[in-house]
């Protein structure tokens, strides 16, 4: 039995990531934030001090791009970086705060916007799609 293969899955989960980015982007303007820089903000907010490593692992970004990122959060006082006692190559990266009550202040509203994406989906629903995407992402990473 021959399978036919089609892109529609492919082509909507692009296009559902596109739209979920512009209204991210334009959520996190009101905050004079890229979606990078906030993607790192949280990071801290949820995780508390993270290694630059740690950070770029968590939200899938080059160093350099890191680096950059980093530099612009620490300029408006929003993170520092503190070297690690045990390792000196390493260097640690928590929230200022200034930059906990900014994410104390965006969390709530970021959380109601995230709840309003999948307000559509039951509980089983939002299960099978979490599954769904698991897999996809192992079958990707053999």
């Amino acid at each position: 039995m021959e399978t036919t293969c089609t892109n529609l899955p492919y082509l909507v989960l692009m296009q559902t990531s596109k739209a979920v980015q512009d209204c991210m982007r334009v959520e996190m303007s009101q905050y004079n934030l890229s979606i990078t820089e906030f993607s790192v903000l949280e990071v801290l907010y949820n995780k508390g001090k993270q290694t630059i490593h740690q950070i770029g692992n968590s939200i899938l970004i080059s160093s350099g791009t890191m680096t950059y990122v980093i530099d612009k959060l620490e300029q408006r006082d929003l993170l520092s970086r503190h070297a690690c006692v045990e390792d000196r190559r390493v260097i640690h990266v928590t929230l200022t705060v200034a930059g906990k009550k900014m994410m104390d202040r965006i969390m709530p509203k970021h959380q109601e916007f995230v709840d309003s994406m999948f307000c559509s989906l039951n509980n089983e629903e939002k299960k099978i799609f979490v599954k769904l995407l698991k897999k996809i992402n192992r079958k990707e990473q053999s």
